[in-house]
C-alpha cells in the first residue's frame, strides 16, 4: 500500500505501507507532523537526523496509517459527490433524486441567468422517482451555463422554504427572527445573532425536510439561548423531541460537491 503526499521529498515503511511525505527543517525545538488531505507532513530541527526522525514515525505507526486511510476515504466519497454537469444530471433535492433536463423550448428571448431560472419548470418524474427540474437551455449548453441555472434555482427554492419554516417554528419557540440571509459555508449549516438575523446554508436544499427543519429550530433556539447547554437542547426538544437522530443524519449525510 502506498500513500504519495503531492510534495513528498522523502519516504518511509510503516507497517505495511510505504508512506511518502514532504519533508522540512524548519527552526522548532521538536519534531512535529500532520496527516492532511495531501498525506504525511513532517516539519524537524535542524540538529535531529533523519533516522531519529523515522524512528518517531514507526512509534506512531497506527495513528498515521489510521488517519491516512481517514483521509483516503474522504477523498473518494468526495469524488462519488462529485456533480457532472450535462443534461440528465441528478442531484438530491429535499433527499429525493432530482433531475435537470435541457427544454431549448423552454429557452426565453432573452436567456439571461435571471430569466433561465425563473422559467425553469417543476415537475413530476414519469416513474414517480423523484422530480425532473426543465431548464430552458439550449441541448449544446456548457456544463457550466447549467450549473449555474440550476444553483440560480436552488438557491431561489431555499429562501422561500427557509422563510416558510422560520415562520413555522418561530411561534412555537416564542422568538422572532428579523432577518434571513443564505450561507455558502462548507461545513457551517446556519448561524444566529441576538438581532434576530439567521443565516442558513442554501444546501440544506439537499437533505430531507425534517433534517433541514432541526437546522432551523436549531438555529431560532439561539434566539433564546446562544449556547450549547443543556437548556439550549431543552429549547430544540420542545419541538423537535428527535433532535438528536436528525442531527446526527446531517452528519452523515453525503452531499452533492458544487465545486
Amino acid at each position: 500500500m502506498l500513500f504519495q503526499h503531492p510534495r513528498a521529498n522523502r519516504e518511509v515503511r510503516l507497517g505495511e505501507a510505504v508512506v511518502a511525505y514532504a519533508f522540512t527543517r524548519a527552526r522548532r525545538r521538536s519534531i512535529g507532523f500532520s496527516v492532511g488531505p495531501d498525506g504525511l507532513a513532517v516539519r524537524a530541527p535542524q540538529w535531529v537526523a533523519v533516522g531519529e526522525i523515522e524512528n518517531v514515525l514507526r512509534s506512531k505507526t497506527d495513528w498515521i496509517l489510521r488517519k491516512l486511510q481517514d483521509q483516503r476515504q474522504r477523498q473518494s466519497e468526495a469524488a462519488a459527490c462529485a456533480i457532472v454537469w450535462r443534461d440528465g444530471v441528478s442531484l438530491p433535492f429535499l433527499g429525493q433524486p432530482l433531475t435537470v433536463v435541457l427544454e431549448p423550448l423552454l429557452q426565453p428571448a432573452r436567456a439571461t441567468l435571471q430569466r433561465v431560472v425563473a422559467t425553469a419548470e417543476l415537475r413530476t418524474a414519469p416513474s414517480e422517482a423523484g422530480q425532473v427540474l426543465a431548464i430552458g437551455l439550449a441541448a449544446d449548453a456548457s456544463p457550466m451555463q447549467i450549473r449555474d441555472a440550476t444553483h440560480g434555482w436552488l438557491v431561489y427554492q431555499a429562501r422561500q422554504m427557509f422563510q416558510q419554516r422560520l415562520d413555522h417554528f418561530a411561534p412555537m419557540l416564542g422568538v422572532r427572527w428579523t432577518r434571513l440571509g443564505l450561507s455558502n459555508a462548507g461545513t457551517r449549516w446556519g448561524s444566529a445573532k441576538v438581532d434576530g438575523t439567521i443565516r442558513l446554508n442554501w444546501r440544506l436544499m439537499h437533505v430531507s425536510q425534517p433534517v433541514l427543519d432541526y437546522v432551523v429550530v436549531h438555529e431560532l433556539s439561539h434566539l433564546r439561548v446562544m449556547n450549547h447547554s443543556p437548556r439550549f437542547w431543552e429549547v430544540v426538544g420542545s419541538v423537535l423531541p428527535d433532535h438528536a437522530v436528525l442531527r446526527r443524519q446531517l452528519k452523515e449525510a453525503h452531499l452533492p460537491r458544487w465545486d
